[in-house]
């Protein structure tokens, strides 16, 4: 058996060199750990479109049978997927899960609640297309922050009154929820929904560039790249675009440098 090396300067040692290590596959290995304390059906979930400066929030929901369920293969964090690959999961995923939900806040809802409410809020259009269906007992949530569950504030008066100290129900998810950093590159329910969520919004970015033409919506699908905030320096803001954050490369006239709703792309800014 040769021994022979491939010198550190050769084109083939140059290509290795450069390749990107491939990710691992995500696995249900976390999510079974949920059986062993009682759950049976549990949603990951996850969300896209956080840092665009145009569309949506958006976040899938996809419900498993802790149970039964089998692990599917070519499932990755959707941000680590071709398009054609993300296409082709969908219906395969649709399949696999007992039940699955994408919801959306608009632009207008992110400016007038907050980027934090309006995360709740497409949210809670996923769980209730999942709860149709039926109604996870526990959700494994991408991250570190529990933006899922219904915002509860008790009042002076509840005690007096004899309500509840936690507040009336709003709504929303009822079901326990579990945050994990990397949950969409390790869990596979969570990695689902990534994919749902993410192809689900990406054909809306796409069908709004049709009539917004400028901003180049069917590649940059809303977010911050430099050609999206020149057009918006060149065209102006749409009604589709986030008007509380900063959007074009120029700072407007008055604005502040941060606001109280920090994004992850340049900061909102205040009135």
């Amino acid at each position: 058996m040769s021994t022979e090396t491939v010198p550190a300067t050769s084109p083939a040692a140059a290509r290795t060199a450069a390749r990107p290590p491939a990710s691992k596959a995500p696995t249900l290995r976390y999510e079974r750990t949920f059986a062993a304390r009682g759950h049976r059906i549990l949603a990951g979930c996850d969300e896209v479109g956080r840092g665009a400066l145009a569309g949506p929030v958006s976040v899938g929901l996809v419900a498993v049978d802790l149970a039964t369920v089998r692990s599917l293969k070519g499932v990755r964090d959707s941000k680590l997927l071709s398009v054609a690959d993300r296409n082709a999961l969908v219906p395969k995923i649709k399949k696999w899960a007992l039940a699955w939900g994408v919801g959306h806040a608009s632009a207008a809802e992110i400016d007038l609640h907050g980027l934090t409410a309006a995360l709740r809020l497409a949210g809670t259009r996923a769980w209730d297309q999942v709860c149709l269906t039926l109604r996870p007992d526990v959700v494994l949530l991408d991250g570190n922050f529990n933006w899922l569950s219904p915002e509860r504030q008790g009042s002076l008066f509840d005690e007096l009154d004899g309500a509840d100290a936690s507040g009336a129900d709003d709504g929303g998810c009822t079901a326990e929820v579990h945050t994990r950093i990397k949950a969409d590159m390790q869990c596979l329910s969570v990695a689902a929904a990534s994919v749902l969520a993410k192809v689900e919004r990406d054909a809306m970015m796409v069908e709004f560039a049709a009539a917004h033409p400028h901003y180049s919506w069917e590649i940059n699908k809303g977010y911050a790249t430099g050609s999206h905030r020149a057009a918006i320096d060149v065209h102006g803001p749409t009604p589709l675009h986030r008007m509380s954050w900063r959007l074009g490369s120029r700072e407007r006239p008055g604005a502040l440098e941060s606001g109280n709703d920090l994004s992850p792309v340049g900061g909102m800014i205040g009135p």
